[in-house]
């Protein structure tokens, strides 16, 4: 049984079918990613899992259990926690009061000043910064802060949408670093959402190709880096 599968999703806006029975799996303990270009259906894949954008037809399920149709709070309480696209911190409050409500859903505060402390060990500059708001910070700083808000509520698998746009190539290094660390040091299962194709495909174990709303291709991570059909539309080859 996988942590996460989600089976046959059809997910529409409007009239608009921007998945067609996409299916994909992510084990324990892996980095899975999926690519693909601009308006392919990745983010909607994202929130579909999410309860964000529930889909007509389809099941998402985690560890066996069928969450297609809960709130996304109640998905983030079982473990499901996704980095957004563009970060959508709280540019307004400071950047411990947005680690604090990364743990909304929790109660138990000794925890809570523990894992804090966990995220700030982890991204130094943001312990530095802690009291200052949000919306100050660099671009890099403000995609540390998203990861550290959503390890306040304790993913059994984070979602990662898009986490190198925008930045400068030493900090998109930077971020993948984390990644890896986070897999590597503290077994976060990870699915990663990236255009940059070849350092997603670098970093995971396996992936997925969305096209145009459809999966055109799932491998190994290193047999896709490898694959002629991939290399000329993905990794500029």
């Amino acid at each position: 049984m996988s942590l996460l599968e989600i089976h046959d999703i059809h997910t529409f806006y409007g009239n608009i079918n921007a998945l067609k029975g996409v299916s994909l799996q992510v084990e324990e303990g892996e980095i899975v990613t999926l690519i693909g270009g601009n308006g392919a259906g990745k983010t909607t894949t994202l929130n579909t899992i999410c309860g964000i954008t529930p889909p007509r037809s389809g099941q998402v399920c985690l560890n066996g259990q069928d969450i297609t149709r809960l709130p996304p709070h109640k998905i983030v309480e079982l473990g499901v926690v996704q980095v957004p696209e563009g970060r959508k911190i709280f540019t307004r409050l400071t950047v411990r009061e947005n680690l604090e409500l990364g743990a909304f859903g929790r109660r138990d505060k000794t925890g809570i000043a523990r894992d804090i402390q966990s995220v700030f060990e982890r991204f130094p500059r943001l312990e530095e910064r802690q009291r200052q708001l949000g919306g100050t910070l660099s671009g890099g700083e403000q995609q540390m802060l998203a990861i550290g808000r959503a390890l306040m509520a304790q993913p059994r698998i984070l979602l990662l949408d898009e986490p190198s746009m925008g930045l400068a190539p030493l900090l998109v290094r930077e971020i993948f670093n984390v990644i890896v660390s986070l897999n590597a040091n503290s077994g976060t299962t990870i699915l990663l959402v990236e255009q940059n194709a070849l350092m997603a495909l670098a970093v995971a174990n396996r992936a997925y190709v969305l096209q145009s709303g459809y999966i055109t291709h799932a491998d190994s991570a290193e047999k896709l880096r490898h694959d002629p059909a991939i290399i000329e539309a993905y990794l500029g080859g």
